[in-house]
């Protein structure tokens, strides 16, 4: 098997998942008990949640534990709301993910104005139309994702921030790709919250982490038990912290990786672009993450691209990997003013660190079969249709 949709998940690192052992077999003490087993426990988690605040440049104190990055992104936006109760706008960019965006569009069922900045035809962020939405009377929250899922592009977080912190508004990122594939400081940077998630730097599933800054209120999405300091009731997942603990710390031993991995993309992109007439990449070549490739394959259906690499035994994405197998046009392709037709025929690469030169030089050979095989059999770039 070929991997290439590490945007979805990783692989858990050996190390990782040695370290998390001892946590799932004997050391199994709830870390809310008073004894010495269960308090081993704790333990565990404080030393976790150092090394989580060590790889954003963060205190100790500003990190909780969540079971995912979803969940992370839910908690900082309805606390935002929940505590500006006479705010009634929500701003966030049009290519965020589901996460944010699902959740600012429940609240406009229940009387809430949501504003989507727009962002250009290589995915970067409108700054001045970010200007004038953040002046906004009562915005409760911005929210502005630090790197695309589908497209890897970079945010301009900082100066997004800080246009946001002119006017008192509360700013949010969901950065949930960012950590870890590139340096980041939340120090000197108007970043009240940002989200996280173990499973993308090759920790455990099931496992996130909110930033909280010191400097602002903040109101649990959970109660019931007080853990987390009052911000997120219930037993602590023990063995995924200690995961994600782990996790950061490698990546952030590691972040001089990014440039030979950035290379295989690069190889990978040059090969795909030569063998197969008429690809294109999706979004700002030059900013993005350094694994992250989305590519347009004209007169190709994405869907029927996908399950002929599947049966390659190679694994890519249509794009997001949260919307459970459904293969739909991008809206993130769509929303850089991109054709339905460019949406459908769109197809995300993302690697690792694992990701050989081999695997490569294989991916690219499948791709070129299948586009070709597709192209001859739907010229026209029809669908495929899958009978149940």
């Amino acid at each position: 098997m070929i991997y290439l949709d590490n945007n979805a998940t990783t692989a858990i690192d050996p190390e990782i998942r040695e370290t998390m052992m001892p946590w799932l077999l004997e050391n199994y003490g709830n870390p809310s008990a008073g004894y010495r087993f269960g308090k081993l426990s704790r333990k565990a988690i404080e030393t976790a949640r150092e090394q989580v605040a060590a790889l954003i440049d963060a205190q100790p104190d500003e990190i909780v534990f969540t079971s995912c990055g979803t969940e992370s992104n839910n908690t900082a936006i309805q606390s935002a709301i929940n505590l500006r109760p006479d705010c009634k706008t929500l701003l966030c960019s049009n290519v965020e993910h589901s996460a944010v965006l699902e959740v600012m569009q429940h609240f406009e069922t229940r009387g809430y104005a949501h504003r989507l900045n727009p962002v250009d035809s290589s995915g970067a962020l409108d700054l001045e139309a970010w200007g004038e939405n953040v002046a906004a009377d009562d915005l409760a929250i911005a929210s502005l994702i630090w790197a695309n899922n589908e497209t890897g592009v970079i945010s301009p977080i900082g100066k997004a921030a800080e246009l946001a912190a002119e006017h008192g508004v509360f700013f949010h990122t969901d950065a949930v790709q960012a950590v870890g594939k590139i340096p980041m400081s939340v120090q000197n940077l108007p970043v009240h919250s940002l989200s996280m998630s173990a499973h993308k730097i090759y920790g455990p599933k099931g496992v996130g982490a909110l930033f909280v800054s010191r400097d602002v209120r903040f109101q649990p999405l959970f109660f019931g038990g007080g853990q987390e300091r009052e911000r997120r009731s219930g037993t602590e997942n023990v063995a995924g912290i200690v995961g994600f603990g782990k996790a950061a710390e490698l990546a952030k031993s590691r972040l001089d990786e990014a440039e030979s991995i950035a290379a295989k993309r690069d190889t990978f992109e040059e090969g795909v672009i030569a063998e197969i007439e008429g690809t294109e990449i999706n979004g700002d070549p030059s900013l993005r993450l350094p694994n992250t490739s989305n590519l347009y394959f004209p007169g190709v259906d994405g869907e029927g691209l996908l399950i002929l690499l599947d049966e390659a035994d190679v694994c890519c994405s249509p794009g997001s990997a949260c919307s459970t197998g459904a293969v739909k046009p991008s809206r993130i392709v769509k929303a850089m003013g991109h054709s339905s037709e460019r949406a459908r025929s769109s197809v995300r690469f993302s690697l690792s660190r694992n990701t050989t030169m081999a695997e490569i030089r294989d991916a690219i050979a499948a791709i070129k079969t299948a586009v070709k095989k597709l192209r001859v059999t739907m010229p026209s770039g029809g669908r495929v249709v899958i009978n149940s």
